[in-house]
């Protein structure tokens, strides 16, 4: 299937809240390109934004840690700069949540570290970032709506 617009994630969504996913954390593993971004009410697309998040090499690396949870990446690179967040993610009920927070900050330059940082994340799971699922299609897509309201359709990174 071919990456959907946003008016098919729209009626993905509407699906997933009623039926669920099925979504497994073996089956969000691997490095995930951001690819679009829409506003919140999903009709909106933020092309511009898109563009330079592409540009930018925005990406999700997700891995599965042994004891339930998922180790999460979120970088991005200007050339040999990059930029990385890491922490740990959950996935929580039948839709479902992943739910996440970083703890660690790094700025590289030619995988030389130039700083690294502890990130001293929220413990309370109201207050906690998260990506309501939508769908991960066996293509090689995932779309989620991210805790405000935007939603985003990541690529598998082959």
């Amino acid at each position: 299937m071919h990456p959907p617009s946003s008016s098919e994630l729209l009626k993905l969504e509407q699906q997933v809240r009623r039926e669920g996913t099925g979504i497994r954390s073996s089956d969000l593993q691997g490095s995930w390109r951001l690819q679009s971004v829409w506003s919140r009410s999903g009709t909106e697309t933020s092309a511009v934004t898109s563009w330079m998040l592409r540009l930018i090499n925005a990406r999700l690396e997700l891995s599965e840690t042994g004891d339930g949870s998922l180790s999460i990446s979120n970088a991005v690179n200007l050339g040999a700069l990059e930029l990385r967040f890491r922490g740990i993610a959950q996935l929580h009920g039948q839709r479902p949540l992943l739910r996440f927070q970083f703890d660690n900050l790094s700025l590289s330059f030619s995988n030389q570290t130039l700083l690294q940082r502890p990130l001293n994340p929220t413990t309370e799971p109201r207050r906690q970032p998260f990506f309501a699922l939508i769908r991960r299609d066996p293509s090689g897509w995932l779309a989620a709506r991210g805790r405000g309201g935007g939603l985003a359709l990541w690529s598998l990174k082959g």
